[in-house]
């Protein structure tokens, strides 16, 4: 069951964005799908988990933004002059934004957690998420603290090899 109000309450629809491995595109699509619904007049945020390379900040020039607390937690970047895509990402809590995240699974995990519920997303068309290469402890995390929200659905980057 879900919590009277949540934080994911406004959001209409979830989709994840996963790889078997790294290098594969996953933020590159993640950012272009953003783009694109943002371009069709939707409300678009992006859930950047991948812990360990967060490049959508950087991607969306926003990588010297600083994230702020509101009453229902952190409020996300808002990107461009239209502020149509919201954005939270590790990237944004690093002291420089090339730092590598060195962290062990139950403080992953609990990150991600509190990224799916203390984010204030507010009204959104989409919430994308941008997974960590994978098939790690990450995912699961990611897909069972949204799974009370029923996601839409996935989208798997593969290459040819």
């Amino acid at each position: 069951t879900l919590p009277e109000r949540t934080n994911l309450a406004g959001v209409q629809h979830i989709l994840l964005v996963l790889s078997g491995k790294g290098g594969v595109g996953k933020s590159t699509l993640s950012t272009e799908l953003a783009l694109a619904l943002r371009s069709a007049g939707k409300r678009v945020g992006i859930l950047d988990v991948d812990l360990c390379g967060p490049s959508i900040p950087r991607m969306l020039r926003v990588q010297d933004s600083a994230v702020h607390q509101c009453d229902s937690g952190w409020v996300p970047v808002f990107v461009g002059q239209d502020k149509a895509i919201s954005l939270m990402s590790i990237g944004f809590l690093l002291e420089r934004p090339d730092d590598a995240v060195v962290w062990r699974g139950p403080k992953k995990n609990a990150l991600i957690k509190q990224f799916v519920t203390d984010v204030a997303w507010g009204d959104l068309d989409f919430l994308i998420v941008d997974t960590p290469p994978g098939t790690s402890d990450e995912h699961i995390s990611t897909v069972e603290a949204l799974r009370p929200y029923k996601p839409l659905g996935a989208i798997l980057v593969t290459t040819p090899q």
